[in-house]
């Protein structure tokens, strides 16, 4: 059971609630404040002080003085003009966090809600309710708008969602778990759509994989030096701590220890001085990928645990403040900087990719095929490789270097911070395709030189992907090997299984 304070949510429970399925409640004196806050709320309101998107209305309308008699009908209203996403919608993943975040970002109470309303989220994040929010319409500023009414929808019983593997509408679907669809009062579908939390629950679903396929990544390419038979020197402790990055340092040791007792590598002079880019420098650049990955970690974090309502309400003072804290420039710039990390780790396994089939620039067989030229082997799984790297270079655009203003230029500066995010959950998903192909051929290439001499953990990963894709004895449709590979790798990233210090941690 996770139980949230609205300040201590972290990524472990996010993946426990996400792809375990593990419930979700409240802190006690959580429920303290969310209730004292909304007498706040109340308060405010019979004393006729006006307050934004309260007892106003919204963006340029927010100088608009609304009637008493009318607030819950604002809120409804707003929800429902809110709610005009479009594209594809959401995995169920991603949803999943979604309600758990904007559930913990609400139990602060900062945000003048009744309990109910963030029971709600939480009832359709235990019963597997999930409703249908499309990817594509939000600006990241007043915060993800228009996917959080969408969500919102499923709240109130209105909208598709996912039960159980079906479409159904909401109403329904609350109906067969006894859930009672919600009615909303003065404040609260504000509080439900102005913050950042569909930008923040694909940042942080694409952390999640990220970490586990760049670590991914290292073994393979340990693999790959031993289907290439590569210079272990370049990964020397002193070599590396000289330079001083500690990403640098963690990735030299990783694939030290996993190529520790391998005979498949070879020492500086034994064939060759050094070896190429894609080879040697791999602790540099897969070091500064986690650098990337580690700064979008530490934003992502705090987003997590924030508040990023507006107006926000403190009890303690009856003061109610419009501020920014849904604008999403924080996650913008960090799923932007991901961005070149996945990139980097697919174009360089791309590049060791096309030195295993390339005949001149080794001593396998062309494209390591098993009957060169009757046979192509994998000479087209380069050219997919390369594909998806040329498709993630124009992903990998900043989205947050564009603002469009919108509201009639009262919002006239917006961060685009979803957009960044899914075009990050994107290339993510792009390069472990790239990784996959190159583990096919990296286990080709080892086959050809000896798997007997493999080192103990590059040769347990490697009985294990045997399991999913066979060796290559003739050309086949290698589009599904891919695509079996690459679930396995997706899987595997969401198990409990960690490579940490060049071995397995349960």
């Amino acid at each position: 059971m996770v139980i949230l304070t609205g300040k201590t949510v972290t990524f472990d429970e996010v993946k426990r609630v996400v792809f375990g399925n593990e419930k979700v409640k409240l802190a006690t004196e959580t429920c303290i404040n969310i209730e004292a806050n909304r007498e706040t709320v109340d308060k405010l309101i019979m004393d006729k002080k006006t307050m934004y998107g309260i007892n106003t209305g919204f963006g340029k309308f927010s100088d608009v003085v609304i009637e008493d008699t009318d607030l819950d009908d604002l809120q409804l209203n707003l929800i429902h003009s809110h709610a005009c996403g479009v594209g594809e919608p959401f995995s169920e993943s991603i949803i999943r966090a979604m309600l758990l975040l904007r559930a913990n970002a609400l139990t602060q109470g900062y945000s003048g809600v009744r309990l109910v309303v963030v029971n709600q989220l939480l009832n359709l994040l235990n019963s597997g309710i999930h409703p249908v929010v499309p990817q594509q319409g939000s600006l990241g500023a007043s915060g993800d708008l228009a996917p959080l009414s969408h969500l919102a929808l499923g709240l109130m019983g209105e909208g598709d969602v996912i039960y159980q593997g079906e479409k159904m509408t909401a109403f329904d679907a609350l109906h067969r778990e006894g859930i009672k669809p919600l009615t909303l009062k003065a404040k609260e579908g504000l509080a439900l759509i102005n913050g950042t939390q569909a930008m923040t629950a694909v940042g942080v679903i694409t952390y999640l994989e990220a970490e586990k396929l760049l670590h991914q990544s290292e073994l393979i390419s340990a693999m790959t030096m031993e289907g290439l038979q590569g210079i272990i020197d370049a990964f020397d402790t002193d070599l590396h701590a000289a330079r001083g990055h500690q990403e640098q340092m963690d990735v030299a040791e990783r694939m030290r220890n996993s190529l520790a007792d391998s005979t498949l590598i070879t020492r500086q002079g034994e064939l060759r001085v050094q070896d190429a880019y894609s080879i040697r420098c791999i602790p540099q650049v897969l070091g500064a990928c986690w650098q990337t990955i580690n700064y979008a970690k530490d934003k992502l974090f705090t987003e997590m645990n924030a508040v990023t309502d507006n107006p926000l309400i403190f009890s303690d003072q009856d003061k109610v403040i419009s501020g920014g804290n849904f604008h999403g420039e924080p996650i913008a710039f960090a799923m932007d900087f991901i961005k070149l990390g996945i990139a980097e780790t697919a174009n360089i396994s791309e590049r060791r990719i096309e030195r295993l089939v390339n005949p001149q620039l080794n001593d396998l067989p062309a494209f390591l095929s098993p009957n060169p030229g009757l046979e192509s082997g994998a000479m087209i799984m380069q050219y997919s490789a390369a594909s998806l790297v040329s498709e993630n270079k124009t992903l990998a655009h900043p989205a947050s270097v564009d603002s469009i203003p919108s509201s009639a230029n009262q919002e006239d500066h917006v961060s685009m911070g979803t957009i960044a995010a899914r075009h990050a959950l994107q290339m993510l998903q792009n390069a472990r395709h790239v990784v996959a192909i190159e583990l096919i051929c990296s286990m080709q290439a080892v086959e050809y030189r000896g798997t007997d001499q493999m080192g103990t953990l590059t040769k347990e990963f490697y009985k294990k992907a045997r399991e999913i894709v066979p060796n290559i004895t003739a050309d086949r449709i290698f589009a599904t090997d891919i695509t079996n590979l690459t679930n396995w790798l997706k899987e595997d990233a969401h198990s409990n299984v960690s490579l940490k210090g060049g071995v397995f941690h349960e």
